[in-house]
Parts: structure tokens; C-alpha cells; sequence
């Protein structure tokens, strides 16, 4: 698909805009600035209010201010190193320009005695005298017209100024086309929107502070552009997806009932309901892209597993990957019981099978031997193949993009593939990442697990929580220690841990263990594997026992220096203790005093379990960005919308989307083409791909 005739000037070299050159088009790409069209959606953050006054009188300073002025007399300095000062006049008051390390014969071209000149900068006073230092503009009376009196400020990259930015902007305004309309009539005329062009205008040409608030129609406008191209890529790799057929896996429920007969207790509504849902779509003619999205402790991976038997009950095989070893090896222990109960065959292959035992396991699972596969990336390589795959179960920890749920998806003629997230999203982040999927929500906890009671310590009374601990652990219990994150340094924090290490086992002897980041993953599993079985009855552990860890008879949880974690890698934590039988304490020791928002997240913390409740919670003083982890958070970069002020936009957003693509598949009507453009403009190429493949 070509890109339309009506967007090549706004796709041209920079250096076409008036006073760009080489130079500073190297520097604009510094703010992503590659073509014109990157100019419109560089948008201002605030602006300067440049209305004329009659005379600096008018004022208090410090302030800015614009006035005409008579010029007077140059001053130039008399020793190296001191300003240059020019003496000015205007309605009423005398005042000094003042610059520092200028060219005399430069400024007396600039501001020549006896003429008159606006002049607009930050006034302040120096020894009761008013000065502005170096003036931002210096005009010409009959060149005055040029200085808006509301000037936009823009976000500023080294070596390009106000200026060069103001101009390049001016230069891509001027080349703008006016095109047709892609946003959903009626929803247009509800929200009072202006059209793209006139919306770029507004935002470019603010004529006070309130045009540029996230809620004005304008910027709301180009939030909602953005949301849409986004929530079009998502609903066209899904329609892609759609498009390739499904083979439609019916089970006949022999399995899970050997499975659910087994369980101490009946399934809750919501996992009954998620089960439902995704024999739905296995059922289906079409593939299956589901995303389990449930809170700690919710029981997805029981969920997950009646999925998998599904496939064998339909006589395919399934595969469930974890992103890490230890993960896998539990996944595959915490499923042994299920497949036991349902008579059928669990296998785990991780990087550690080498040889002959690899592949026997290799050849089991390519002849159908092997019903259900655990196991890391490594089912991935080249050599691993199935009898008839037809679910993969991927627990993803954080991050698995759209390219790598499609690549998974080619293992299999026709593969479903179910991903669960422990991390509860935000409904407008969880759109933003997987608006491509139907999602399950397990919202509700299985009977028996009881609350955990959650503390707030000060670091200062660490010696009392030493001494519990020893009472603890004489009784029986078994605890985690989880120390305090240090400045991203592995070494740092081995190091704050090992002191930890020490320091508990000198209060309470050998039976301390430590896993920590730069451990040998041998080694880690092996630690694990000594509190799991008991042997070890307090863990030392830097942040990587937060995720999938499942040891029932832990019951307390000491997180040190709990300020300086996020809520959500908070909830996660305090999810390692409350598995077992009994009464679970989360105790979050804390370094007074506290800042406001350290003191808000724990106390978030303390008051609720509600993991969609805090991730609400982490959204609101975070950020989208922050909540995710912005590195690998896979998380569109958004210029405009801001998914915390405008997440009930992204909704709206991927009903539209998804409505619009109903109706038009290939984007060939009138809104259709429009919103073509829209995926140009907004550098959407995989939606481009993906409708000239379509």
C-alpha cells in the first residue's frame, strides 16, 4: 500500500522547511523529529504570555513582559568577562538590555541609538534597577506582527532553540493539508471536536494557557487520533489473526471432570466462567488470542491447565511456557497432581536436557506420547515438534509481545494460544497493550485463602522484628526477608543482601538461606529448592522470588525498606505468603520519614488486596510508563494522549476500531481511506503491512 499523494509534503526532508538546515535537522531528530509531519505533533507543554504593555511601570517583576522601547546609548564592557549593557526608553520608565559574551558590532546593528525597537524577555531588578537579560526577541516596530502575543514554549533538544522550532513548526502548519474526516461522525459532533487541521492549528496557535490543557477539544481531539491508529493496528493484526483458520477443538469433558472431582473445593464463578469462555473459542473456526488476566492468588494456573486438557481431550497435545527456569520446574510441579488425577502425560523440557534424555522426550512429543509440554523458551528451538499442538499457554511474565504470540503461533498448524498475566492491569493499559485479545478476568478468590495482615514498620525497630521472627520460625513457620532494591546495581544489592544474610543468621542460626541476581541459576534452584522442602526456614532474597513462587507453609513476608518498591511489585510480593493454612503477615518496614507518595503507596497497601484497585491506584501516581516498566513494557509511545488523564478515550477508541473494521475490512470506503491517512500520519507500518497483505 503506497503512501497517499496528499501526505508527500508532509513526508519530505526536513531540510525543505524554511531555516532548517543540515545541522539543526540532525538535532531535531534528537525530539523524534524526522519529517515535517513529526513538527505538527511536537506540541508546545506551555506558553509566554507576549501581550504589548505601554511600559515596564505596569509590572511587578521578576516577570515577562513586551514593550516598545527608544534605544539609547551601548555601553560596551571595559574588562573581558563583564556584560554588555544598552540603555532603553519606553512610555515611561528607563531600562538596561543586558548581554553577556556578544559581538559589539552585532548589537549595534541589532538595537542602533536614536531608533525604535519591541523588545520581549524577563524583566527582573538589580539593585532597585529593572534589567532583562538577554531579550528572547528584538524587532523592528513594523516586524511586530511576527510576535504572537501568546508564544508557544516547545520541548528543546542541544542545538535547536525556541526559534528554529517555532519556524520549522510555522513551515509544516504551512504545508498541511486539509483531509477527510476519519473519526466516526456522531462522535465527532457528541465531544464538540474540531477537524484534524483545525486542531493542529489550535495547538500550534494557542491564544492562552487553557489551549493547551489535556482537555482541551483540541488536544483531546489528537489524543483520540492517536488512540485510534493504535486501536486500528491492534483490531487488524487481530482480524489477521482471525483470518487464519482455527481447527475448531471440542472436548468432551471427560478430563476436567477426573480434575475438578479431585479439587478440595469447587471452582469459583469466575474461574467456571473463564473455563467457559475459552472452550468457546476453542470450539471456534477461528484461532483462539485470549489473555487470563487475574489477580494473585486467583487460581489461574488451574484454569489454565482445563484449558490445556481440553486440547487432549479433543486428542491434540498442549504446551505451557514460563519465561524462567524456576518458574517452569514449578508450573511443572504444581501441575503434576493434575495430571496424575487426569491420567495423562506432563513432561517439562528446559535448556538443562541435553543428550539422549532430550531426545527421548523429543520423540515421545513428536509421535503424541507426551499430551501436555511445560517448559521455557527452549520449546521454541527448531528441533521441538508436536503430533498435533493445539493450546499454548504462555505465562507472561511482564512481557510477550504481538510478534512473538504470532511466532508461537506458527508452531502449530492452527495453535490457540492463551496468555495469562498475574499482573492486574488498568482496563485502559491492559487495551493498550493486548487490544488485540478477548480478555478473561478472574476477580475472585478461591474459597480457604485467607487474608493477609499487612504492617507498617519503621527500619528503626528492625531488632523486634528480628526477635518475632525467631519465635516464628521456632514454631514451625517459614518467612521471606526481601531486601531493598539498590540504585539498579546486582552488586549493590548482593551486597545488601549478603549483610542481611549475615545478619539474621548470626541472630538465628543456620537455618537462613540467600538467593539473590548474581547467583548461578544452579545454585538459585537449589536454594529454592532447600525452603521448599523446608530445610531453610528464612529466605533472604533480593526482588527475584516476586513472581509465580509457591511455597505454602511461608506465611510471613518482610519487605525492607518497602518505599522504595512500586505498589504493584508490592502486591506481587505480599502474593508469596497467604497459600497455606495459616494466618499470613506482610510486614513493610519502612525508612522515616516517609515522602508523601512513599507514605500513599504503602498505606494503598496496607487498606487493600484488590490488585485491579492498586493498579488503579499505581496508575494515577505513576504514570502509564512507569507501571509497566517503560524498557520493556511494549507500551505504544504516545505524543499526545495521555493514558492516565484520557484512559476512557482508549475504550471508545477500540469499539471504534474494531466496529469500523467490521464494516470495512479492507479499508476501501469513504472513512475507510481516511483513516489510511491516519495510519500514515501516525507511522502505524505494521497496519500498513498488514492491510496490503489483507
Amino acid at each position: 500500500m503506497s503512501r497517499p499523494p496528499e501526505l508527500f509534503p508532509l513526508f519530505a526532508g526536513l531540510e525543505t522547511l524554511e531555516g532548517v538546515g543540515e545541522k539543526t535537522a540532525k538535532a531535531l531528530a534528537g525530539l523524534g523529529v524526522e519529517r515535517p509531519k513529526d513538527l505538527l505533533f511536537l506540541l508546545p507543554h506551555s506558553g509566554v504570555d507576549r501581550a504589548r504593555k505601554a511600559s515596564v511601570r505596569e509590572l511587578v517583576p521578576p516577570c515577562v513582559v513586551t514593550v516598545e522601547v527608544e534605544v539609547g546609548a551601548h555601553f560596551p564592557p571595559r574588562t573581558k568577562g563583564k556584560p554588555y549593557r544598552v540603555m532603553v526608553r519606553d512610555a515611561a520608565l528607563e531600562f538596561t538590555l543586558v548581554f553577556f559574551h556578544a559581538r559589539g558590532d552585532f548589537l549595534q546593528r541589532l538595537l542602533p541609538t536614536g531608533q525604535r525597537r519591541l523588545v520581549s524577555g524577563r524583566v527582573e531588578l538589580f539593585d532597585g534597577i529593572a534589567q532583562m537579560v538577554h531579550p528572547d526577541h528584538v524587532l523592528r516596530v513594523e516586524e511586530a506582527g511576527e510576535l504572537p502575543l501568546f508564544e508557544p514554549v516547545y520541548p528543546l533538544t542541544a542545538g535547536v532553540t525556541q526559534k528554529v522550532v517555532a519556524k520549522a513548526v510555522a513551515g509544516a502548519l504551512a504545508r498541511t493539508p486539509v483531509l477527510a474526516e476519519w473519526i466516526d461522525g456522531p462522535l465527532l459532533a457528541r465531544e464538540g471536536w474540531p477537524s484534524w487541521r483545525e486542531a493542529v492549528e489550535a495547538m500550534h496557535r494557542p491564544v492562552g494557557a487553557a489551549d493547551l490543557a489535556p482537555t482541551h477539544p483540541a488536544r483531546q481531539r489528537l489524543a483520540y487520533d492517536e488512540l485510534l491508529a493504535h486501536q486500528l493496528t491492534l483490531a487488524l493484526a487481530r482480524a489477521t489473526l482471525r483470518k487464519q483458520k482455527g481447527l475448531p477443538t471440542v472436548g468432551d469433558g471427560r478430563l476436567r471432570a477426573k480434575v475438578v472431582a479431585g479439587l478440595p473445593y469447587a471452582l469459583t464463578g469466575a474461574q467456571a466462567r473463564a473455563v467457559a469462555e475459552i472452550a468457546g473459542d476453542m470450539e471456534g473456526p477461528f484461532r483462539m488470542n485470549r489473555l487470563l488476566q487475574g489477580d494473585v492468588g486467583a487460581g489461574k494456573t488451574l484454569v489454565a491447565f482445563l484449558a490445556l486438557l481440553i486440547a487432549v481431550e479433543a486428542g491434540g497435545q498442549g504446551v505451557m511456557m514460563a519465561p524462567t527456569e524456576i518458574l517452569a520446574r514449578q508450573h511443572f510441579a504444581g501441575l503434576e497432581p493434575l495430571a496424575a488425577a487426569a491420567g495423562v502425560r506432563l513432561e517439562l523440557l528446559t535448556g538443562r536436557d541435553k543428550g539422549a534424555e532430550r531426545a527421548a522426550k523429543l520423540r515421545d512429543l513428536a509421535e503424541g506420547r507426551i499430551a501436555v509440554l511445560v517448559g521455557t523458551h527452549a520449546v521454541f528451538q527448531k528441533d521441538v515438534h508436536f503430533a498435533d499442538l493445539r493450546l499454548a499457554v504462555v505465562d507472561e511474565q511482564h512481557r510477550f509481545g504481538v510478534a512473538q504470540r504470532m511466532e508461537l503461533g506458527a508452531k502449530g498448524a492452527a495453535t490457540d494460544t492463551l496468555v495469562m498475566t498475574a499482573t492486574p492491569i488498568p482496563r485502559s493499559l491492559a487495551l493498550a497493550t493486548y487490544g488485540d485479545m478477548d480478555v478473561s478476568v478472574l476477580d475472585e478468590k478461591p474459597p480457604g485463602r485467607k487474608p493477609i495482615r499487612t504492617a507498617l514498620v519503621p527500619t528503626a525497630r528492625m531488632e523486634e522484628v528480628v526477635g518475632h521472627l525467631a519465635k516464628a520460625v521456632a514454631e514451625g513457620r517459614q518467612a521471606y526477608w526481601v531486601c531493598p532494591l539498590v540504585e539498579d546495581s546486582e552488586v549493590l544489592d548482593y551486597a545488601s543482601a549478603e549483610a542481611r544474610f549475615q545478619h539474621l543468621r548470626a541472630a538465628l542460626g543456620d537455618v537462613v538461606g540467600m538467593v539473590h541476581g548474581q547467583m548461578p541459576p544452579a545454585e538459585k534452584d537449589a536454594a529454592m529448592a532447600r525452603f521448599v522442602s523446608g530445610q531453610t526456614k528464612v529466605l533472604v532474597a533480593t526482588t527475584v522470588i516476586e513472581v509465580g513462587v509457591n511455597v505454602p507453609n511461608a506465611s510471613i513476608m518482610v519487605i525492607e525498606r518497602a518505599e522504595t518498591f512500586g505498589l504493584a511489585q508490592l502486591h506481587q510480593l505480599r502474593g508469596r505468603v497467604g497459600r497455606g493454612a495459616a494466618e499470613s503477615t506482610c510486614l513493610l518496614m519502612y525508612q522515616a520519614p516517609l515522602s508523601e507518595g512513599g507514605e500513599r503507596r504503602l498505606k494503598v497497601l496496607r487498606d487493600t488486596e484488590d490488585g485491579f484497585r492498586i493498579a488503579e491506584e499505581d496508575l494515577a501516581m505513576r504514570g502509564a510508563g512507569d507501571l509497566i516498566g517503560t524498557a520493556q513494557s511494549g507500551l505504544p509511545r504516545f505524543r499526545v494522549a495521555d493514558l492516565e488523564r484520557q484512559g476512557a478515550l482508549m475504550a471508545i477508541a477500540q469499539t471504534d476500531a474494531r466496529r469500523l473494521l467490521a464494516d470495512d475490512p479492507a479499508l476501501e470506503g469513504p472513512r475507510g481511506k481516511a483513516a489510511r491517512l491516519l495510519l500514515w500520519l501516525l507511522d502505524q507500518d505494521r497496519a500498513i503491512r498488514l492491510i496490503g497483505v489483507g
